[in-house]
């Protein structure tokens, strides 16, 4: 019995150590492995503003490509940090497979009105953030005029996105003009009338009484007779022929 309880003792810190020696050399063997490719996913089914070849010029660590540079030595958090610097991206995630292989998932910036401002334009999405125009897509979204800073886009805000949510509007409101006394004009795809969409009070009362307003409209052929369809009135919409 003494014997055994010796051996026990002898062989526990032997296991022990084998184990951590197993650990350590796989881990030391594991920092020395070099990137072996560069894996760019996209969470939308199209790639928008950026394609993989532009992130991967992204991936830029000591002046060089992350490829073929040690594990070891890749800055994760540095590298999503000057991913996110880029103005089309909204998130990143970057992490490293066992075979080598460097995955960045991204998640853009998608927007919803592009804002005409002066000889300017650019993009805002569903938070009010600006997206530049870019080379490489050109989204269809309404076009915003009569705007001229941030805090009227943000004012504006609410309403793009009940328009970018719903699958007819985003499709049928083609420009949004802001007036004078806070009030928006719509521009339409069905025709060349307008819509006198009012100031941005009771949006979702609005959107329902025009949604009413078009069922009945385009069941009767009614809808081209008009030039003007004001819903800005309580509980009536009055049609301008």
């Amino acid at each position: 019995m003494k014997l055994k309880k010796i051996l026990k003792y002898i062989f526990l810190p032997i296991l022990l150590g084998s184990i951590g020696f197993l650990y350590g050399f796989s881990n030391q063997r594991n920092s020395q492995q070099t990137i072996t490719k560069s894996v760019v996913k996209f969470h939308s089914k199209e790639p928008y503003f950026l394609t993989e070849q532009i992130v991967n010029k992204l991936l830029i660590q000591n002046n060089a490509t992350v490829k073929k540079q040690a594990k070891s030595v890749i800055d994760l958090y540095r590298l999503e940090e000057q991913v996110l610097e880029n103005p089309y991206v909204e998130k990143v995630s970057l992490f490293i497979t066992v075979d080598g292989n460097l995955n960045t998932v991204i998640k853009q910036r998608e927007p919803i009105a592009r804002i005409l401002n002066g000889n300017s334009s650019y993009y805002v999405d569903s938070q009010a953030v600006k997206v530049p125009i870019s080379e490489n897509y050109s989204a269809r979204v309404p076009v915003i005029s009569g705007i001229s800073n941030k805090n009227e886009v943000s004012k504006l805000i609410v309403l793009l996105n009940k328009i970018a949510d719903d699958n007819f509007l985003s499709k049928e409101i083609i420009g949004i003009e802001s007036k004078v006394q806070n009030e928006y004009l719509f521009t339409v795809r069905s025709g060349d009338y307008r819509i006198n969409f009012g100031d941005l009070t009771e949006i979702e009362r609005k959107i329902k009484k025009l949604k009413a307003f078009y069922n009945k409209a385009f069941l009767d052929s009614t809808i081209h007779k008009y030039k003007t369809i004001n819903i800005k009135y309580h509980n009536q919409v009055v049609g301008e022929k």
